[in-house]
């Protein structure tokens, strides 16, 4: 009932914008059945399981599809758990693929297809194929935690977190990023995505990463206190009945134990949180995003720097007028990338260290794209 409630607030607010036809209204809605058992599954092409973020009910829930529906490819919609883990569940792991939509699915454009070291080339196609029926826009990345979009979002949501539980405002950090080019800042993205969601999808990260992964303790006192973020009128900021922000919840420094810095000239010539520029506030939250995506190229996640820089953009809002996080690399240089981390590095030990990848081309001089003008920029 709730599934099929969903699907009623989709289609009806696409008829109220006027975005489909009554007819049309109709015709998609006569399209979706709901049941309470597998009734009706034996003769599906594509299974897509959605329920929560836990590792055991994924893998029942698929084992329980293999069998319903046993001419079908099993799709993931995780957004962390590598998916390898879940295929464990499973009889035929070939069969199992990752389909990481975004929220909200009806209109965040990017669908990550994840490719475990067993998924049948079959189960891609298929996936990446329903994706573009969709109308989304695909790429296909490795297996892995976080995957790619979750993984270089998860170093940009944690040095927010430390600026924040070094008392920099959440209003100072938001404005600085939205003004970089984000549409929301780091905190505003949270409350949107939801506390829980962040709090499981960082857990995961942070296992596998370690120290440079690892989030604020203030950061982790908010995730898990209970607050659901926008859903539920209670976040980082306020809502009003409607869900409108109304702006920063003053509760929240006490809950994460932090004194926020106050304004003024005489706290800025002080030092400290006060005296945190915009400029500064972009290079910790996104430098180290910078070098992820280089790792994730090195390790495989991604076979194409282009596709790295299509997720970010269609994926997490990354300012589309940069490119994504390779062409900005390029803009800026490798070399200026690195000596900036370089410098973080010495200030805040074991979470902005450069990766090899980076590293390397910093050393070599090398893009990750060809020159423009050399006709090879596409």
């Amino acid at each position: 009932a709730k599934g099929l409630a969903a699907v009623e607030g989709v289609l009806g607010e696409a008829l109220a914008k006027r975005r489909v036809t009554r007819l049309e209204h109709a015709q998609q809605r006569a399209l979706v059945t709901g049941t309470a058992d597998w009734s009706g599954f034996r003769r599906a092409d594509l299974v897509v399981e959605a329920v929560f973020e836990d590792l055991a009910l994924k893998r029942q829930v698929l084992a329980d599809a293999e069998r319903a529906a046993p001419g079908a490819v099993l799709a993931t919609n995780t957004s962390t758990i590598p998916i390898a883990a879940i295929a464990e569940g499973v009889g035929q792991p070939g069969r199992v693929v990752g389909m990481h939509f975004f929220s909200p699915v009806g209109k965040m454009p990017l669908l990550e297809v994840v490719r475990a070291p067993s998924t049948a080339p079959e189960a891609v196609s298929t996936a990446v194929a329903y994706g573009r029926r969709l109308g989304k826009t695909v790429i296909v990345v490795g297996d892995g935690p976080g995957f790619y979009v979750n993984r270089i979002l998860a170093p940009y949501l944690n040095e927010a977190g430390w600026l924040f539980a070094e008392g920099v405002p959440i209003e100072r950090i938001d404005d600085a990023l939205v003004g970089w080019g984000f549409p929301v800042g780091p905190f505003q993205l949270m409350d949107e995505v939801g506390l829980d969601v962040a709090a499981k999808a960082g857990a995961v990260v942070g296992d596998a990463f370690g120290a440079r992964m690892a989030p604020a303790p203030a950061l982790r006192r908010v995730l898990q206190s209970g607050r659901p973020g926008r859903k539920g009128r209670q976040g980082f900021y306020k809502y009003d009945g409607d869900g409108k922000r109304q702006g920063v919840d003053p509760s929240v420094y006490a809950l994460a134990q932090v004194t926020p810095a106050k304004p003024g000239a005489a706290a800025v010539a002080a030092g400290g949180a006060a005296a945190v520029t915009a400029d500064d506030v972009v290079q910790r939250c996104v430098y180290p995003m910078l070098d992820e995506a280089v790792r994730c190229l090195d390790d495989g996640v991604l076979a194409l720097p282009r596709d790295g820089d299509v997720g970010a953009v269609f994926g997490i809002g990354y300012p589309p007028f940069r490119g994504g996080p390779f062409r900005t690399i390029d803009a800026l240089g490798a070399a200026e990338v690195v000596r900036v981390l370089e410098r973080l590095a010495m200030g805040h030990p074991g979470r902005f260290a450069p990766g090899a990848g980076l590293a390397a081309a910093a050393a070599e001089g090398r893009r990750f794209y060809p020159p423009p003008g050399t006709g090879g920029e596409a």
